[in-house]
Formats: structure tokens, sequence, C-alpha cells
């Protein structure tokens, strides 16, 4: 890890040993980051072969990783049709629900009213079961894409709300104070000064939102008259007694959501670079 106390000074030839020792570990450091994560899936993969083996489970409760890994292979064109399904219906809801969420929190950080109006509602609503709902969105919006998004929406929904408040909500004192005395215009100081400040908080947020958002596709795929979707595959193949594809399935959705993940941590090391800087001090 690197830190103030080891990084070196930039005023150092990049060609000197120090320089090069420091080079050496960033390299490492960014290799550990593919390399660590692989090692926990192969150590689980061979966890998973050895629990088959030596428990003797039949094929049809918990397949070997092999005839997982065959799945893959010989299904590959529907499971790719069926990913690219799932992840427009997650893009679309996590989309629509950052768009009004961030709405919905400016308007309860700027007004006292909104947020004693707005803010129990919101947790009451968060409260309700979304399985429960899921059928109820398929009378009011048909069969589609549309009552996926919507499940989406509201399932990734009130953590973005909750994260942008928080972040709004804790710009400190005294950055609000010298706002005032240099007369700075209100949406100005929003934009120059809470808005930035409460990037590593949104981020949060947003990250938790994310896998949320997957679990609502994959809620709202299951059943109700869909046929196509990740979801949908997992509850068809499961049904049939065909658990090797069906764990085909489930792990191309972990991928999905791997994936989707890091790409929100790639964006939050761009946007927020000063954050990255705090957590490796710390």
């Amino acid at each position: 890890m690197v830190t103030p106390q080891n990084k070196p000074d930039p005023s150092w030839d990049v060609g000197s040993a120090a320089g090069r020792r420091w080079y050496r570990g960033v390299g490492r450091g960014r290799v550990s980051l593919l390399v660590l994560p692989l090692v926990g899936f192969a150590v689980l993969g061979g966890v998973w072969w050895l629990a088959v083996a030596a428990f003797a489970i039949p094929e049809y409760e918990l397949p070997w990783p092999g005839a997982v890994l065959s799945s893959f292979w010989h299904s590959s064109g529907y499971l790719a049709l069926q990913s690219w399904i799932t992840l427009v219906e997650v893009l679309e809801g996590f989309v629509l629900a950052v768009v009004v969420g961030s709405l919905i929190a400016l308007a309860i950080s700027v007004s006292p009213i909104v947020e004693r109006t707005v803010y129990a509602l919101l947790v009451g609503l968060n409260s309700v079961p979304k399985v429960a709902v899921a059928p109820l969105l398929v009378v009011w919006f048909g069969f589609g894409v549309l009552p996926k998004v919507a499940l989406v929406f509201m399932t990734c929904f009130f953590p973005i709300v909750i994260s942008i408040v928080s972040g709004l909500s804790a710009t400190p004192a005294e950055f609000i104070d010298l706002a005032r005395s240099l007369e700075a215009k209100p949406w100005k100081a929003y934009v120059k000064i809470r808005l930035p400040n409460a990037l590593p908080q949104v981020f949060v947020g947003l990250k938790v939102a994310m896998t949320l958002a997957v679990i609502g596709a994959v809620v709202a795929e299951f059943g109700n008259g869909t046929t196509s979707g990740l979801g949908y595959a997992i509850s068809a193949w499961s049904g049939q007694g065909m658990t090797a594809p069906a764990f085909a399935a489930i792990a191309l959705l972990a991928v999905l959501a791997i994936a989707l993940f890091y790409a929100l941590v790639g964006l939050e090391r761009l946007l927020v670079p000063w954050a990255r800087t705090v957590n490796s001090v710390s």
C-alpha cells in the first residue's frame, strides 16, 4: 500500500534505487488487484470440487465445477443473450433511480418541510417486500421490460436517496461559513462545496444500489410470464432439474454484478481521487 510515508518525493530520480523500489511496489499492488481475486475464485472452486467428491453429492443437487464449465460452453450463445437482457434492465432501472433519487434527495436537503413530508414515506415504501410487489407491477404495466425496470428502480432507489442526503448533509460547517462570507450564491455553494464533499458518500450508496439492482432484476425475471433474462434461465433450468446450466447462469449473474460494481469503483477513482488518498492514509 502506498502511503505518504513511503511515497518518494517528486524530485527523486525515477532511475534511482529508491525510485525503482517504489515503482515496483506500485506494480505489485496493481497486479494483486487481479491476481488475488482469481486466487479467491480458485480456492472456492477447489472447496466446491472437494465437497462434491467427499460427500458424493448427486449432480442434480450440486454439479461438478467441470459440468458447469461445460454448460457455459454448450449454452454460451443463449447465456450471452440472457445476460444482455438482464444488463439492459439493470442499467435502465439504475439510471432512472439515480436521476429521480438525486432530484428528491436535493429537495430533501434544501427544504426541511420536504424532508419531514417525504422521509417517513420513503422509509415506509422501502419496507414493502419487493417480491410481493412484482406481480402487481405486471398487472399495472403488463408483460415485457417495463415491470422489470420498475422493480429494479424500486430496489435501488432508497439507498441512492439516503446516500445523497447523507453526503449533502455532511458538509463541514466551516465550508458553509466560508461560502456565506464570500457571498456565494446557493446553487454555486452546492456545486462547488456541498456536492464535491458529498461524492464519497454518494458513491457508497451507488455501489450498494448497483448490487441491489441486479437482485431486483432477477426477482422480476422469476415467473410472472417472463421468458427472458438470467433469472428466467435459472428458474427454467432449476425446474427441470438441470442444475449445471442453472449454476452457469448464477455464476454469470455474479460476474455481471462484479463487473458493474467495479465499473462504479473505477468511476469513483476517476471523479473522487481525494477519497482514495484519504483511505490509503487511514
